[in-house]
């Protein structure tokens, strides 16, 4: 579990264990990127020092070089990500596809339910955004479009999981069931038995354990030869969307997908 800065700074240096510096420069590459979470912003060279156990020369350095890039941007409080990384995201083949042939599923249960409709596909142990359609005029929610959540604390997370056969259960386990809020599934045996429920079910929920106040419900999506592929979600405020009454529509909605990435296999 990520120690807080404010709190690691407070301790002082000598007692924050230090992750193992990587080699390589690709590697080296990649624990900077490594280092961004969802909704947290900007980080300092500092930070990222800390994060990724690389000297604070060479984060300066790697960070100039990325930024040139596109894969970072400087700005007032620090660094992001950059664009480039959300444009090569989109040249993704499996991904792209499955979002081109889902669309039209989504605008429709976007239209039908007036509420935030997420596409994600399992990355690691990470639900993974592709597509999200918001309504007009609506409040933000915290997810955006290349963002993530750990699976075990999203629906679509859950959906995928439970999905996706024993090592990424596994991982996600041996990672450690980190709260993001109080209703955060945080014990194995719980979670085993919610996937377990949702296989047999057909949909997963989400009762505010990515974020307080934040519900959806969500169903997986499958490919060819019964593949998991991915899943979607309707996702809203806990006093605006009733997700127990809009089970079925999500289950029909995945069950839609599913056959238009079957049928487009079929003739590919």
């Amino acid at each position: 579990m990520d120690t807080p800065l404010a709190t690691v700074l407070g301790r002082g240096m000598p007692q924050i264990p230090q992750p193992r510096s990587p080699v390589s420069v690709s590697d080296r590459m990649w624990s900077v990127m490594a280092c961004f979470r969802l909704q947290e912003g900007p980080l300092t060279l500092g930070a990222i020092s800390l994060r990724t156990g690389l000297p604070k020369t060479t984060v300066h350095r790697m960070v100039a070089q990325m930024a040139r890039s596109g894969f970072l941007d400087r700005v007032d409080d620090g660094v992001t990500l950059g664009m480039r990384l959300f444009e090569l995201g989109h040249q993704v083949p499996r991904s792209r596809r499955l979002r081109d042939l889902a669309l039209p599923v989504l605008e429709d249960l976007q239209e039908t339910t007036r509420t935030t409709v997420h596409l994600a596909v399992l990355n690691g142990t990470d639900a993974l955004y592709v597509e999200i359609l918001r309504p007009p005029r609506t409040q933000p929610l915290p997810s955006r479009v290349g963002g993530r959540l750990p699976a075990y604390s999203t629906g679509v997370g859950k959906a995928l999981l439970a999905h996706a056969g024993e090592s990424p259960f596994a991982a996600t386990c041996k990672n450690g069931l980190r709260p993001l809020t109080p209703s955060t599934i945080r014990n194995e045996n719980a979670l085993r038995a919610e996937l377990a429920w949702i296989r047999a079910n057909g949909v997963a929920f989400d009762r505010e354990e990515s974020a307080v106040g934040i519900v959806c419900v969500a169903a997986p999506v499958f490919g060819a030869a019964s593949k998991l592929l991915g899943a979607l979600s309707v996702t809203g405020r806990r006093n605006e969307l009733e997700v127990d009454r809009l089970a079925a529509t999500i289950r029909m909605a995945g069950l839609s997908i599913t056959r238009r990435l079957r049928d487009a296999a079929a003739v590919a």
